[in-house]
């Protein structure tokens, strides 16, 4: 008879796949890990700046607040719902509306004051 080796946590893919699913069938999308409207975001360096992109459709540019450090950036702005009529029945919505702050370490020290956006 072979011996086969047990993994504790062999079962936990699947069951994070179920719980996605669940959340979708019951709310209609499912969740965010970094918040509702939490941007995507991208960082890169060069040898004179780090660079990050974020994502924030929605969002302008009186209502996005980015603060910088020596060490991390953070991003916190807020995507709001337009609510020019009231009587949509969804079937299916994927738009993240609301409130969000994101810290992204930065890969480097830099020198927050000489950061720009």
């Amino acid at each position: 008879m072979p011996l086969t080796r047990w993994d504790p946590f062999g079962g936990l893919p699947a069951l994070r796949r179920e719980m996605d699913r669940l959340f979708e069938h019951v709310l209609g999308r499912a969740p965010s890990p970094l918040g509702e409207a939490a941007p995507a975001i991208e960082v890169a360096d060069t040898p004179e700046a780090v660079i990050v992109k974020a994502q924030v459709p929605g969002v302008s540019k009186e209502n996005l607040q980015v603060h910088v450090t020596e060490n991390a950036l953070t991003l916190k702005g807020e995507v709001k719902e337009d609510k020019t009529t009231d009587d949509k029945n969804y079937h299916h919505q994927e738009f993240h509306y609301g409130a969000f702050a994101r810290t992204i370490a930065l890969p480097t020290t830099v020198q927050a004051e000489k950061a720009t956006a």
